[in-house]
């Protein structure tokens, strides 16, 4: 099938190979997929130009002070949990990252402002979670990278424009990750017979829920989803929400915090230890030191799971809140 390529494109291929430093052969690449017209005879020839713009964006990026053994896709997991944000282009993530942590990823209105990966911490009640602002999936070309970060993640947040068409950008999202052997959790017993699949825990942000007139839009969403995902509406732009979905994130990961209490002293509420649900006093030992964890004895406990003060075993299990002061 012909391409009909514009005239515009051959003048702005001829300024991309005049191109001498990594940065303008970005921008002009940029300018240069931007003149391709969509239909079924440019498709190879888009998806070859935007494989080679993630090349040169990752090769950019790594220069500017990763290590050349080190992908531009890699972050190390810090906080309680790591938990990127996923979807189609100019849904928003980066502004939900920006309003939720102290990162500060670039924001536009235009789609493929994110080219790499940008972490941030969020706190919830001072608990920290790490967010992962990610660039949007497109079926033209994905950084295999990405997917690696996406398959060692905690939690997935799928995010989808309420104002655009969510069912058609949740739907192309989870085929792109289909593709790569990744499937929600919540799915699992429908493909337990394949091997080498990655589950993971999913939550879908709906995004652009910014005040009362999209109520009935999100009614209408969930009622066209028949309750088969979890789905929480947002407001990166007015903070719609916005506590409901740290705590939600926190939920999901299933953590609980509890509290280090000196013997005399009322505990710091500050500085909370996360700990996985079902976590027990040893565990929390092992958490603030090695020395507890070796000659721990006993503790006490200030919390739902036993009375007040009550002296407590090394495999007593923890809850949400638990005050602990041990004992060796």
């Amino acid at each position: 099938m012909p391409t009909n390529l514009p005239p515009e494109y051959y003048d702005a291929e001829d300024q991309y190979k005049a191109a001498s430093s990594p940065e303008e052969k970005i921008k002009r690449l940029e300018e240069l997929i931007s003149t391709v017209p969509k239909h079924k005879g440019t498709d190879k020839l888009r998806a070859d130009l935007r494989k080679r713009l993630s090349k040169l964006k990752t090769a950019a990026q790594s220069k500017k002070g990763a290590s050349r053994h080190v992908s531009a896709f890699h972050v190390d997991k810090e906080g309680a949990g790591q938990v990127p944000l996923i979807g189609a282009p100019n849904v928003g993530k980066s502004a939900l990252v920006t309003a939720l942590t102290n990162a500060s990823p670039e924001v536009a209105i235009f789609p493929h402002t994110t080219w790499t990966v940008t972490p941030g911490m969020m706190l919830v009640d001072h608990a920290p979670i790490q967010l992962v602002d990610t660039p949007p999936l497109h079926k033209e070309y994905i950084e295999p990278a990405l997917m690696d970060l996406i398959r060692r993640s905690d939690l997935l947040l799928l995010v989808v424009d309420l104002q655009a068409d969510p069912i058609e950008q949740l739907e192309e999202t989870l085929a792109l990750l289909a593709e790569h052997r990744i499937r929600p959790i919540h799915l699992q017993y429908e493909n337990d017979q394949e091997a080498r699949i990655t589950f993971l825990p999913v939550l879908v942000v709906v995004n652009k829920y910014d005040d009362e007139q999209f109520d009935e839009d999100f009614e209408i969403l969930q009622e066209l989803l028949e309750g088969k995902w979890p789905l929480i509406p947002v407001s990166a732009t007015t903070g719609r929400n916005l506590d409901e979905l740290r705590n939600t994130v926190f939920e999901r990961l299933e953590l609980i915090r509890v509290y280090s209490k000196p013997p005399g002293a009322d505990p710091d509420r500050t500085k909370p230890f996360v700990l996985a649900k079902g976590s027990t006093v040893e565990d929390f030992a092992a958490k603030v030191h090695h020395d507890f964890f070796n000659q721990l004895k006993s503790a006490r406990i200030w919390g739902s799971g036993a009375f007040q003060g009550q002296v407590v075993s090394r495999d007593h299990e923890l809850w949400e809140g638990d005050i602990i002061e041990l004992r060796i």
